[in-house]
């Protein structure tokens, strides 16, 4: 039997944490401004992860989380998570530039909850470390990275604890011209040593990983290089039951987002030696790969949306339904929004490569004169297909916001309010294009529109999504029924 190749996971799961409790891996991940966040994953062989939870359901209730008056948190939300057991508690920490502050969420069931909430003063990448010794640590920062000691139930800074640099110019083992200072901090301490994995991105160069080591949490440090190669990097280390060790790290791969590569590691004159012959393999060494368990198709009718599902912000539960109409979900608009990024209620999945294709049904008839509903791909550089009502006149339409402003490719009029749309994503060697299909039928499907050259953008600092939208222009009140959405992992 083949072992799983890299990446383990062709879709967008970036500044992965992952621990080992038993023989069960339990990974934390960023979602930003998706809604409910940081996602909880579960694995038994480290290759196959399926979403068993999430921290929280919304984080607050500010302007920016709720789309509302012209404010967002596209790429902000919450980052780079840090997840930790001890003593029958899990503890996930991380931060938000929205809110301005780390939160610590705590709790004895990490597939069920609940989860307790604390919060700290805002810290920049951090990782939570339980010493032996009964200290508990953060170590964070850019460039500089510092230590700042929490009280041992880790819900507070401790007074009079340690809060210092204990790396400054951290980049400086990569090389004297640096784009981007290390960060994305992962500290564990193995066999009695403290060791700081960071990256950073020499100018000119590519994300590259670094590790830190010392015998002490305040130092000396002695830092290297560890891994470059295909700017796969960023993450931390985990055993298996049977002692060997990986890192988990991700690479940047355009629009599909930041994906995760498992790499075997050895050791070495008590240092981590990553991949093999520096390079991270095709061939993981371990595990068989099952298909992807992040991604589903669903024909909404369990009473609850499923775990692969997150919201564009925080949702507006007044205005969506499982049990409105049983077997459908309903969108009703609830105020005029000016386009797709502004509009509440979009409900997500990552597309995942090399290729792949959503499908939806949807019923048009309780639609109101400016609304539009469809399915997008959703990034800042967007494109959708779907269905506009002008008047009591209905049309198929294609829209590409790939300039930065919304155009309008394609109208079809069109008199039936059943309509099935879908779109085909093409990841392979980074193409990053999207085709967009509607039908009358749900089986033979027209090209519509054209293709969308897909890019990964900064601002929303997320790998593009299939989201099921409607949103109006002139009136709210509207509502459409998705009867289903299915996924595919090729183009047909």
């Amino acid at each position: 039997m083949l072992n799983a190749k890299n990446p383990i996971i062709w879709a967008d799961v970036p500044d992965p944490s992952v621990i080992r409790v038993g023989d069960t891996y339990y990974m934390s991940s960023t979602t930003m401004h998706m809604n409910p966040g940081v996602p909880i994953m579960k694995s038994r062989d480290l290759v196959n992860w399926e979403i068993v939870n999430y921290v929280y359901e919304v984080l607050g209730e500010r302007d920016e989380q709720c789309l509302e008056n012209g404010q967002n948190e596209y790429g902000i939300g919450s980052w780079a998570s840090s997840l930790r057991h001890r003593s029958g508690v899990y503890y996930v920490v991380f931060s938000s530039q929205t809110e301005n502050k780390t939160f610590v969420f705590q709790t004895q069931n990490i597939e069920k909850g609940p989860w307790e909430k604390y919060t700290l003063p805002f810290v920049h990448d951090m990782s939570l470390l339980f010493d032996d010794d009964g200290k508990v640590y953060l170590v964070h920062g850019s460039g500089d990275i510092r230590v700042l000691e929490l009280t041992s139930d880790a819900a507070a800074v401790q007074p009079g604890g340690l809060d210092q640099v204990i790396i400054s110019n951290s980049s400086a083992v990569a090389g004297p011209d640096i784009a981007l200072p290390a960060e994305g901090a992962h500290i564990h301490k193995i066999n009695g040593m403290y060791y700081i994995f960071l990256i950073t991105w020499p100018r000119g160069g590519m994300r590259t990983q670094l590790c830190y080591r010392a015998e002490s949490i305040t130092g000396p440090w002695e830092g290297r290089v560890v891994l470059q190669d295909a700017g796969i990097a960023q993450g931390g280390l985990v055993d298996t039951p049977h002692g060997k060790w990986y890192a988990l790290l991700f690479g940047d791969r355009g629009a599909v987002g930041r994906i995760p590569y498992l790499v075997p590691v050895r050791w070495e004159a008590g240092w981590p030696v990553l991949g093999v012959n520096g390079r991270v393999p095709e061939d993981t060494g371990i595990g068989t790969s099952q298909g992807l368990s992040i991604v589903a198709s669903d024909d909404f009718d369990q009473g609850a949306l499923g775990l692969t599902w997150q919201w564009n912000h925080n949702p507006d539960h007044r205005n969506w339904s499982l049990t409105e109409r049983p077997g459908y979900l309903r969108l009703r608009t609830g105020r005029i929004s000016g386009d797709i990024t502004a509009a509440r209620n979009t409900l997500t999945q990552r597309t995942f490569g090399p290729e792949c294709s959503g499908t939806v049904a949807v019923e048009t008839a309780g639609m109101r004169s400016g609304d539009c509903a469809g399915l997008a791909v959703f990034q800042k550089h967007y494109g959708f297909v779907g269905v506009k009502l002008k008047g009591s006149e209905r049309y198929i339409v294609m829209a590409d916001a790939s300039s930065g402003s919304c155009v309008e490719v394609e109208s079809i009029a069109v008199s039936q309010t059943r309509l099935y749309f879908k779109i085909d994503c093409d990841f392979r060697d980074q193409r990053d294009r999207a085709y967009f299909y509607y039908s009358l039928n749900g089986e033979d499907w027209v090209p519509v529109g054209r293709p969308l050259q897909m890019s990964y953008t900064l601002p929303h600092f997320m790998g593009y999504r299939f989201a099921l939208f409607n949103f109006a222009t002139e009136a709210a009140g509207g509502y459409v029924d998705f009867d289903y959405f299915r996924i595919a992992d090729s183009r047909s």
